[in-house]
């Protein structure tokens, strides 16, 4: 299933805009400065205090239980693969981020628990064992049952649902990694040069460096 490329255009669908929307509300807390006493090396995460409250809470406890999470690890798997370019979404923690977001954003949990929940019903039906144990051509069959919702049954609309809330996690937990920035080539603000206005431009609008610009121009390339 070759969805790479098309789901790289969730990371602005609903899911991500809603976090970016409550990461730019107002707010008149003070941040947290970085302890200086702190034994932790390297680059810190700046916090305001209700927000490293709110963080330690979430990361204090567990709430998919280790077969829920081996399910969550196939389906974004076989969302996102391993390719040529990176690796797949498991190899960018993409569960962790699941597991994660469920305890930071309580409406995903029934969701996401009814939906493996389904999942693993379906599965019983047609092979007699749960999604996780099945084999993968099997696994894909049922996928395929609720990856295209155009394509669905009436019958399976609730897997529906459930697989397209795990694609919009999946792919925002891959592409907001520093696997998936490099996977679709993000480089951040780095540094370039310029050349100047291309030859052919300014050909076309009858104009030319002077002598003077472009040994300006060389000296400042050495700088």
């Amino acid at each position: 299933m070759d969805r790479r490329n098309s789901i790289k255009a969730l990371i602005i669908g609903s899911l991500s805009t809603g976090v970016l929307i409550e990461a730019c509300k107002p707010d008149e807390k003070k941040a947290i400065v970085n302890d200086p006493n702190s034994k932790v090396t390297g680059p810190t995460i700046n916090r305001m205090k209700e927000e490293e409250e709110h963080y330690k809470q979430v990361i204090a406890s567990t709430f998919f239980t280790p077969e829920e999470m081996a399910t969550i690890t196939i389906l974004a798997d076989i969302i996102i693969p391993k390719d040529e370019i990176s690796g797949s979404a498991s190899d960018a923690k993409v569960p962790d981020f699941i597991e994660f977001i469920v305890k930071d954003m309580p409406e995903h949990q029934v969701p996401l628990r009814g939906g493996l929940r389904w999942l693993d019903m379906r599965s019983l039906k047609k092979f007699e064992k749960p999604f996780k144990n099945c084999a993968h051509d099997q696994q894909m069959q049922l996928v395929d049952e609720i990856a295209w919702p155009k394509k669905a049954k009436p019958e399976v609309m609730p897997g529906v649902a459930f697989f397209n809330l795990m694609r919009n996690l999946t792919a925002t937990g891959f592409y907001t990694s520093e696997m998936g920035g490099k996977d679709v080539g993000y480089i951040g603000n780095a540094p370039n040069q310029w050349n100047g206005v291309p030859a052919d431009v300014l050909k076309q609008y009858n104009l030319a460096y002077t002598e003077k610009e472009l040994k300006e121009c060389v000296n400042f390339d050495k700088v």
